[in-house]
C-alpha cells in the first residue's frame, strides 16, 4: 500500500494572512473552505474564495497568501495523489501518455459540482482520514481521480505524466521565475539539468553565479518597483524572493547606496 501520509490535509489560520513560496512536489487537488487563498505562479495570479477548488500541479513553483475573512477564518482542505498511486491507477486503466499536456501550474475546478460535493464530504471523515483509517483514504483518493477525470478526461495526461522536467531554455525560465526563494537544486531540476550542469549553463549564459545574478536580478525590480512604481518595501520584498525585511534593506543599501525607505522619499 503506498504511502499515505499527510495525504489529507485540514488546513486552519487565525491570524490575520499568511503567505509563503512553496515547491509543489505531489499533485494535490485543494477547496476553499472559508476565508481567502491567492495564487500567484509568476505567470497567473488568482484569488480563490470559500468553495472554490483547485488543482496544484506537482514539479511547479507557487507562492500563496492565506487570508481570514471579517467573519471567518481561513480553512482549507486538500487530497495529495502520490505517485505511486497514480502509477498501481494509471496501470489498471492501461494508460498511455502520447504527448504531454501543457496547462497551468494550478487549474480552477470550481465549476465542477461534484468535486465540491466530494470535498465537502470529506469534512465528515476528518478523524477517520487523519488517523484511523488509511484504507478509506486510499478509497477517497481514487474516487477523487475518478470525478477528476469525468470532468475532463484530459487530466490523465497531467496526472499521469510520471517523467522529469526536460532540459528547457534556462534564460527565459530564470527570467520568469527569479522571485521565487527556493535552492539552486530545484531551479536545476525544474529546467532539467543537473545541479552542476546547471551552474555550468548559468555562467555561459548571464556571466555570474546563480546566487550573484539572483541577488542583483531582484533588486534590480525592487528599485524599478520603488522608484517608478512607488511601492514600498515591506510590500514587495517577499514577492521579490527575499526572506526578510533586514536582509533585503541590507542588501538594497549595499547596492544602491541608500536604504530603500530614503529612496521612496526622495
Amino acid at each position: 500500500m503506498p504511502d499515505n501520509t499527510s495525504n489529507i490535509n485540514y488546513s486552519c489560520h487565525f491570524t490575520v494572512f499568511r503567505e509563503g513560496e512553496q515547491f509543489v512536489t505531489h499533485h494535490s487537488l485543494a477547496m476553499v473552505i472559508s476565508g481567502e487563498m491567492e495564487l500567484n505562479d509568476g505567470i497567473q495570479r488568482k484569488m480563490f474564495r470559500k468553495g472554490d477548488i483547485y488543482l496544484a500541479r506537482k514539479n511547479q513553483l507557487l507562492k500563496f497568501i492565506k487570508s481570514p475573512t471579517e467573519k471567518e477564518e481561513f480553512k482549507s482542505l486538500s487530497i495529495r495523489f502520490g505517485d505511486e498511486l497514480l502509477r498501481q491507477v494509471s496501470a489498471r486503466e492501461a494508460f498511455q501518455l502520447e504527448e504531454k499536456l501543457t496547462t497551468p501550474s494550478f487549474i480552477d475546478l470550481s465549476a465542477a459540482p461534484h468535486l465540491s460535493y466530494f470535498m465537502e464530504s470529506l469534512l465528515q471523515y476528518q478523524d477517520l482520514l487523519e488517523n484511523k483509517a488509511p484504507e478509506l483514504l486510499e478509497l477517497k483518493q481514487q474516487e477523487a481521480l475518478m470525478l477528476l477525470f469525468a470532468y475532463d478526461k484530459n487530466l490523465k495526461k497531467v496526472l499521469f505524466d510520471f517523467s522529469d522536467p526536460y532540459k528547457i531554455n534556462l534564460e527565459e525560465f530564470m527570467q520568469q521565475n527569479y522571485h521565487f526563494n527556493v535552492r539552486l537544486e530545484r531551479f536545476a531540476y525544474l529546467t532539467g539539468r543537473s545541479l552542476a550542469t546547471f551552474k555550468r549553463d548559468f555562467q555561459k549564459i548571464f556571466q555570474t553565479s546563480p546566487r550573484n545574478w539572483l541577488q542583483q536580478r531582484r533588486l534590480q525590480e525592487a528599485y524599478f518597483l520603488i522608484t517608478k512604481k512607488r511601492q514600498r518595501p515591506n510590500d514587495i520584498y517577499l514577492d521579490l524572493g527575499f526572506e526578510d525585511l533586514s536582509h533585503f534593506s541590507f542588501a538594497f543599501r549595499k547596492q544602491f547606496g541608500q536604504a530603500p525607505s530614503e529612496l521612496l522619499k526622495s
